[in-house]
């Protein structure tokens, strides 16, 4: 505050200088009107032998003008003619510029008063002139003219003075307004201090509220904006936590089994045991890490979907080629797994509706399409079918993925529980980390689509696998990437 302060003071000089010469100027213009109507009333017109008439002063013009003799005042007098009737003859004729005219608020329109900036012999001086039409009795007669000038330097002491007696008190004041200013501000601010250094005095553990009753009322809604942050903070952290428990529990139990599984075949080697009980345990040590490595994968796939980065690295998607390419990718399980995995293409855009795709990032909507796939496989027993399937609505700009099993099913108080991270359905034996439909949430909710779970056919009696949908519906966008 005392930067802009200081700042202003300058121009606060300058406009108060402006201001003074304004103010010094009004009078000095009136008493020049003044003396001119005063030095007009004396022109008086003489009548001369053979009829001839001239212009004449009624007084001497000493006893009209004070300063004069010195040069600070000088008048002009011309006649009837032009001649000179008294004065200085050096003073410039009118008319002058014509956007240096200010005419006056005295006379009448055929006597008005006009004040101009004029130099003589080099000197700025302020004139004050006017025609006597009214004087005029006989065709071929000029208007007289009277003129009065003086120089600017009463105007400009005039103005310094106003100036100092504006700008003196203001000397005066400027240092007790800074030192005020600072004392208040100093006095302001101590409560922030406070709260600085409590906040810098904090452990970084520690995510509790700021007492909003110990802050400076100014600063009020701040300090609850920042406990707000801190506590979502909080709860974030949280969640960062029970995620890395949970994650260190889930790989714990395989990383035990390997090794478990590798001291077994060691001991079997080195008493020269059984080899096909050898092979068993390196088939389970290559199960087990096969189940780490994929779990870590999708540790690795949730942290990417939960970067709010990749939500910013957007392009048009086309969600029926990765599909397509994903059920590719899983055909070979399925024939292991004797369950019938199946591909729908959407149906050609209607005559006159351009190609639609959704606009997203492909790593991340590639992972959603596998953890589905995956999942239904999971979930569904041999002999079942998992049918993968993209819907276009090109009047409402929508992309649908289903994702359909003839497995057991969900039931719906479970349908908001399986995407929490790690957990699993239960009455269930399938071995899998619990992740897959945690990082499905996620990348759904960054490409702010909507999924939904429902049976894929209706439940009743003798219906012992409704089976399972997955719906995800894609904003969508004219246009096909790759």
């Amino acid at each position: 505050m005392l930067v802009p302060l200081l700042l202003l003071w300058p121009l606060s000089v300058t406009l108060t200088w402006l201001i003074s010469q304004n103010i010094a100027n009004k009078p000095h213009d009136r008493e020049l009107e003044y003396l001119v109507q005063a030095l007009a009333r004396e022109v008086v017109r003489v009548h001369e032998a053979g009829g001839r008439s001239r212009m004449d002063l009624a007084v001497p013009p000493q006893s009209l003008f004070v300063g004069e003799a010195d040069g600070h005042r000088q008048i002009q007098v011309l006649g009837l003619r032009g001649e000179l009737v008294a004065g200085n003859p050096a003073l410039p004729l009118p008319p002058y510029e014509v956007t240096a005219l200010e005419p006056a608020q005295r006379g009448t329109v055929n006597e008005r008063i006009y004040l101009s900036d004029i130099e003589v012999d080099e000197v700025p001086m302020r004139v004050a002139w006017m025609r006597l039409h009214e004087r005029v009795e006989e065709s071929g007669e000029e208007p007289p003219l009277v003129q009065v000038a003086e120089t600017l330097g009463e105007r400009e002491l005039l103005a310094t003075e106003v100036l100092k007696g504006v700008l003196l008190p203001q000397y005066a004041i400027l240092p007790l307004a800074v030192l005020l200013v600072w004392m208040a501000l100093t006095r302001g601010l101590a409560p922030l201090e406070v709260l600085q250094r409590r906040i810098r005095a904090r452990r970084s553990q520690d995510l509790s509220p700021i007492d909003e009753r110990e802050a400076p009322e100014e600063v009020a809604p701040l300090v609850s904006a920042i406990n707000d942050l801190l506590a979502r903070l909080e709860e974030s952290v949280a969640t960062q936590k029970r995620f890395l428990a949970d994650a260190a529990h889930q790989l714990k139990t395989p990383l035990a089994g390997l090794r478990m599984q590798a001291e077994l075949a060691q001991r079997e080697i080195a008493q020269g045991g059984d080899p096909q009980q050898a092979r068993r345990s390196l088939q389970q040590i290559a199960r087990a890490s096969q189940n780490a490595t994929r779990m870590v994968n999708q540790l690795l796939a949730m942290a990417r979907a939960e970067d709010p980065e990749q939500a910013l690295r957007r392009q048009p998607v086309s969600l029926d080629a990765i599909a397509a390419e994903t059920v590719g990718d899983f055909i070979q399980r399925a024939l292991d797994q004797r369950i019938d995995l199946g591909y729908e293409a959407p149906p050609k855009p209607p005559p006159g509706r351009a190609p639609i795709a959704l606009q997203g990032q492909p790593v991340l909507v590639r992972e959603l399409v596998r953890n589905l796939v995956d999942n239904a496989l999971n979930y569904t027993p041999s002999g079942g079918a998992v049918t993968v399937r993209v819907l276009y609505d090109y009047y409402g700009r929508v992309a649908v993925l289903q994702v359909e099993d003839t497995g057991v099913g969900i039931a719906e108080a479970e349908r908001e529980l399986v995407f929490q991270p790690f957990y699993r359905a239960l009455g269930t034996e399938v071995d899998g980390s619990g992740l897959g439909l945690a990082i499905v949430r996620e990348i759904v909710e960054r490409h702010a689509a909507v999924i939904t779970i429902e049976d894929a056919r209706a439940r009743g009696p003798g219906v012992t696998h409704p089976g399972t949908r997955f719906s995800v519906r894609f904003p969508a966008v004219s246009g096909r990437g790759a």
